[in-house]
């Protein structure tokens, strides 16, 4: 039980009115009504308290089966009055660390009636953690009293990577593949697709002369018959992603790994809806976790469950060992998509020779994870001498990083380099562009 701000309200004046009461009363009476005065408030507090008990309010907790990292998932409390008009304040124990929108809630609840109380957490690491009990603070009717108690709702919850962004990619894909959004390309692809009409600014090479001759023998004088071709469907689509030191950064509040392996199941989401092989290699100073090529959206359960365990650590990657790992495990021609961050042109070193032999057999792909804040910092105006050395130093970076993806395209490997927060609808758009053009 909890004193309402009513009960220290009707005290005070108790003790106000002590002086005004010595006047007519004299001093001993004045103390002694003021005391009884106060015993009276009191009295009435612990009652309104203990007939709140017999009333309490029911609450439920609603929380996704899966969370996703970086993003608000919704909470939901359904709170039930059956007997009374009920003013009450909730306090969820959520886990510690998580981002909330609203510690505290609070609602009154009419008679009979549910109410839903939502808020949001945002959770900034994966993994298993344990969500404690709610508490619930319930206003007594004369609002004398809270009565305060918990409602025992401990339980265990996941963390799983971006979720809610995979299911947003699924649906931008579908769109895309339907109907009129899809669009087919010409001499650009190896699959044929059907035969129509030319066009001004086709290429004479796709024009079918044998489909050509048999319509004019059967119709007269018509255009010549061109064939449509889409890119090969069927190929090959493999991720390593860095857990190495670099990764383990925090940028825009997520460690740059976990922004890289949201980054690398929505690459996965887009390979296996486009009808590619995607394997995923997770790698350190050796290859920390391997799942081979295969296909089906299947796959992606799959990889969601490997790969939501893995964390970075504080080791130098082997980009070289990566590399040779995976030339072992896949000889098939395939678009390797390397995760990573780099520093300078001499951390690259490695890097560079990693991809150069990949090259051309493979077609190489590094993806590299800037910081937004070495961006703002770079492009900022200085006000003082320890601004200008911090813009110096941020210019300096963005320079060596240029230079090393310098030679990484003379060397044959594609290169993308966004920031963090925006690597994943970046990555997949390249990939799509890719397959457009039929590079693999």
């Amino acid at each position: 039980m909890v004193p309402a701000s009513r009960v220290y309200l009707l005290l005070v004046i108790g003790i106000a009115i002590a002086p005004i009461l010595a006047m007519f009363f004299g001093i001993p009476a004045s103390i002694a009504i003021a005391l009884l005065f106060d015993a009276l408030v009191l009295g009435l507090m612990i009652v309104d308290g203990l007939r709140v008990r017999r009333d309490r309010v029911q609450i439920s907790r609603e929380i996704p089966s899966r969370l996703s990292i970086g993003r608000d998932n919704t909470i939901v409390l359904k709170v039930t009055s059956e007997n009374v008009n009920a003013a009450i304040q909730i306090r969820d124990y959520y886990p510690t660390g998580f981002g909330v929108s609203a510690p505290e809630l609070k609602a009154n609840v009419a008679m009979n009636s549910t109410q839903e109380l939502t808020y949001t957490v945002n959770p900034t690491q994966r993994g298993e953690f344990s969500w404690g009990n709610i508490q619930v603070r319930q206003l007594g009717f004369w609002g004398l009293a809270w009565d305060d108690w918990q409602i025992p709702q401990n339980l265990r919850v996941k963390v799983y990577p971006d979720l809610v962004g995979l299911r947003s990619l699924s649906i931008r894909l579908a769109l895309q593949s339907s109907g009129s959004i899809r669009q087919r390309r010409m001499g650009i692809g190896t699959e044929f697709a059907e035969l129509r009409n030319y066009r001004t600014g086709d290429d004479l090479r796709l024009i079918d002369w044998k489909a050509t001759a048999r319509r004019v023998g059967a119709y007269g004088n018509t255009p010549p018959l061109v064939r449509v071709l889409e890119p090969e469907q069927e190929q090959t689509l493999v991720i390593l992603l860095d857990r190495g030191r670099l990764m383990t950064a925090k940028v825009q509040g997520l460690q740059r790994f976990d922004w890289g392996l949201n980054a690398t199941l929505s690459l996965a989401l887009a390979g296996l809806h486009r009808g590619d092989r995607v394997g995923v290699g997770v790698f350190d100073r050796q290859m920390h976790t391997w799942i081979p090529p295969e296909r089906g959206q299947n796959h992606l359960t799959q990889l969601i469950d490997r790969l939501t365990p893995v964390q970075p650590v504080l080791l130098e990657s082997d980009y070289l060992g990566a590399v040779t790992n995976f030339v072992q495990q896949q000889s098939r021609r395939a678009l390797v998509v390397l995760i990573t961050d780099i520093v300078d042109v001499t951390a690259s070193t490695e890097l560079l020779a990693a991809l150069s032999r990949l090259a051309p057999r493979y077609l190489p792909f590094c993806v590299t994870l800037r910081d937004p804040q070495v961006d703002r910092r770079a492009h900022s105006l200085t006000e003082n001498v320890t601004d200008a050395y911090i813009r110096a130093v941020a210019l300096d970076l963005l320079a060596q990083r240029q230079v090393a993806f310098a030679q990484l395209k003379q060397k044959g490997v594609l290169v993308l380099d966004a920031p963090a927060n925006q690597i994943t609808d970046q990555l997949v758009e390249r990939y799509l562009q890719l397959k457009a053009r039929n590079q693999l």
